[in-house]
């Protein structure tokens, strides 16, 4: 049997939105490397397949990349069915092309698996829509925390016109809100800060970009979370809903 690795989004958390696809790759797996965030349910998918957990969290021990690797390609050579389980979707801050990128370069065969991604799952439970015409032309999914700590560009953020959809930036809130006041992005900037994206616990806050770090911090907002900032976050598709019959009428 020739190595293959499948990596595959689990999604944001709900298991009734894995893919098909996901499920069908879960189902032939002998061996599944999950990630800390993927929603155990979905374990369902492959009884048989022996779970080895391989998290990555923001201030918590971790297992290291390297290890990862090495660990994938053992098992494909051994001519096993692997699946690298990861949260959301593997290409967006999941490193999912630097996996594929050294497996290939091993010798292994790579099939990635899309999966929903926080951003839009989050945003969708509340009612918020992450396009609307004549108010978000587009989405800019960034994340507040990068290898070498480097920044963005916060001012073309602030400029751009599109909903802002930040990972991994419960720590820095009062950076994110700096510098996109900084690049001139308005103080009233609507702003959601959501918490656990999709599952029956999910909770969001509403503020203004101004107030958001105090915000959350009321609102005890923890990890994980996404924050969206634009319009569409003061904008949620339920209020829409609800003026129909008046208009109507």
């Amino acid at each position: 049997m020739s190595a293959k690795v499948w990596l595959v989004g689990a999604g944001p958390g709900d298991p009734e939105l894995l893919t098909l696809k996901a499920v069908k790759a879960l189902r032939q797996a002998a061996i599944v490397m999950i990630d800390d965030l993927v929603n155990p349910a979905v374990l369902e998918h492959c009884p048989t397949a022996r779970v080895i957990r391989v998290g990555k969290r923001g201030g918590c021990r971790s297992t290291p990349q390297t290890f990862i690797h090495r660990l994938m390609l053992r098992y494909a050579r051994q001519g096993k069915c692997v699946v690298r389980l990861k949260g959301g979707d593997p290409c967006i801050f999941g490193r999912g092309s630097e996996e594929a990128d050294w497996l290939g370069q091993h010798g292994v065969e790579v099939e990635l698996v899309n999966g929903i991604t926080a951003g839009l799952a989050g945003a969708t439970n509340c009612g918020i829509p992450l396009t609307l015409r004549g108010v978000a032309r587009g989405v800019t999914l960034v994340t507040a925390h990068t290898e070498d700590d480097s920044s963005l560009n916060w001012a073309a953020l602030a400029q751009g016109g599109t909903t802002l959809v930040v990972y991994m930036g419960v720590a820095k809130l009062a950076e994110v809100r700096d510098s996109l006041l900084a690049g001139g992005m308005r103080a009233d900037m609507p702003v959601a800060l959501i918490e656990n994206a999709s599952l029956p616990q999910q909770r969001t806050c509403c503020s203004q970009l101004q107030d958001m770090q105090q915000a959350a911090r009321d609102f005890q907002l923890k990890s994980p979370a996404i924050l969206l900032i634009g319009e569409v976050a003061g904008r949620p598709a339920s209020a829409a809903v609800e003026l129909l019959p008046a208009l109507l009428g």
